[in-house]
């Protein structure tokens, strides 16, 4: 059984980015940001960086969110980890207090797949915000939804709960797994209603001017093709389509010197 916190790693715990560049990055969905992502990743784009199971975004009207990971292991089914740490909630919030937002709190319930009860509601939630956070990503669940969204904070979850049972922090800022994806405090996390992207921090400077060129790529070649092939024959579909492909897959190869799959 876990019972204890760690440590958070002091190299990831500085923010990287301005707020603005944080602002510029919240404009886009977090699919037009990871095209962005694999252009200037090493990693496996194929299959790192996102999640891996679904998320439920229960305030999709609120748009992206991106900010800074904290993470926090919690197991509401277990009544022991108050005992074993009755100071555990003042402790886990000045661990949140002193990392630079804006915040993203990552949740792993080790009650999965038996969920009893909700990390998050109206008060903890309002708390968070009070914190620097702008939301949450808790594979778990959350209660008090109208509220949750009154006070301005995000969440993706696993379901809606009527209940906290026993919720307590169990350890954070350590690696976290929530829906199939490891996360680290301090990594920057970008999130809707179509998932989560952990962005590493070597690719962090390049993300913005990397998402903004493939937004750009895709509206003046693949997207225009497409819309003014309307009503043509289909060879001459093709053809333009064709075009836009090879056109769209230059501009990736020049702006990124590299050979895209297009």
């Amino acid at each position: 059984m876990i019972t204890t916190k760690d440590k958070p790693d002091e190299e990831t715990t500085t923010r990287r980015l301005t707020h603005g560049e944080l602002l510029e990055l919240r404009r886009w969905n977090t699919p037009t940001i990871y095209n962005g992502w694999e252009q200037v990743t090493s990693c496996d784009a194929g299959r790192d960086g996102f999640n891996l199971e679904e998320t439920v975004d229960f305030m999709p009207q609120m748009g992206a969110m991106v900010g800074y990971a904290v993470t926090v292991v919690c197991e509401p089914g277990n009544p022991e980890h108050r005992k074993n740490n009755p100071d555990g909630w003042n402790e886990y919030r000045s661990y949140v207090a002193s990392v630079p937002g804006p915040k993203i709190v990552v949740v792993q319930d080790l009650d999965k797949p038996n969920f009893v009860g909700a990390f998050w509601g109206e008060i903890n939630a309002n708390i968070h915000r009070a914190l620097g956070c702008v939301g949450t990503i808790v594979d778990g669940c959350i209660r008090d939804l109208d509220e949750m969204c009154y006070a301005g904070f995000k969440a993706l979850a696993r379901r809606l709960c009527v209940g906290h049972a026993y919720s307590w922090p169990v350890r954070w800022g350590c690696e976290v797994e929530v829906f199939g994806r490891r996360v680290r405090s301090g990594q920057l996390i970008h999130a809707d209603k179509h998932g989560f992207l952990v962005v590493p921090e070597e690719d962090e400077a390049p993300l913005l001017e990397a998402a903004r060129f493939m937004d750009t790529n895709e509206c003046h070649t693949l997207i225009p093709a497409a819309r003014e092939s309307a009503g043509l024959p289909l060879d001459q579909v093709v053809a333009r389509l064709e075009a836009a492909k090879r056109k769209f897959g230059e501009n990736v190869k020049e702006k990124f010197k590299k050979r895209g799959e297009f």
